[in-house]
């Protein structure tokens, strides 16, 4: 976690491509015991189901309000990056039984709508390369790392520009307040994920 802004300098990932500059971050890793393509299979298919206490973090989130299927909603059998990008976040970018970067706006100008969907490019330009003010771009990442000829890292980050002060001072309580349960479901993802990859 951090709110001074983060530069990266030379670009290493998916994530770093579009997620270059920001000032709240988390990082968690874990060490599976299975193939990057069974990974990468697991991370694309676990459900809310499998991770540990996702649905009642979630619920706590949005207050215990009911609403439409989002990220915050999951049914409890579907994909949870497939409820993802059905709803809020788009994929960024892919590699196969590498990385995938997703991103989202987690604050907008008020009455402010997208001219159609959001690509990758339009959300790196609309929040990085212009900084129009009154955003907060999130993005998050899943990276598998080969270490060794049975097992892989695999590490998740979550990363949130904010492009101006007023906003930056607004995501900021925000994130004070939703950080350790935020922590506690990637931490909870990674292990789902694992059991999933480790079972097949």
């Amino acid at each position: 976690m951090c709110a001074e802004e983060v530069r990266v300098t030379t670009p290493l990932t998916l994530l770093d491509e579009f997620a270059p500059v920001y000032q709240f971050s988390e990082f968690h890793s874990r060490r599976i015991a299975a193939p990057a393509e069974q990974i990468y299979r697991a991370v694309k298919s676990v459900t809310a189901q499998e991770i540990t206490l996702f649905r009642t973090l979630v619920w706590l989130r949005r207050f215990g309000r009911s609403g439409p299927e989002s990220i915050l909603n999951p049914p409890p059998q579907v994909p949870v990056l497939e409820v993802a990008t059905k709803t809020s976040f788009i994929i960024l970018a892919e590699e196969a039984d590498r990385e995938i970067a997703l991103g989202t706006l987690v604050i907008s100008p008020r009455g402010w709508r997208a001219s159609g969907r959001l690509t990758g490019d339009g959300f790196k330009a609309l929040c990085v390369t212009t900084g129009t003010p009154g955003f907060a771009a999130g993005t998050i990442n899943f990276r598998i790392e080969d270490c060794g000829p049975t097992a892989c890292t695999l590490t998740t980050e979550t990363r949130v520009y904010a492009t101006d002060a007023v906003t930056r001072r607004r995501f900021a309580c925000y994130w004070r307040v939703i950080y350790p349960g935020s922590a506690f479901i990637r931490l909870m993802w990674l292990r789902a994920i694992a059991r999933r990859a480790e079972s097949r």
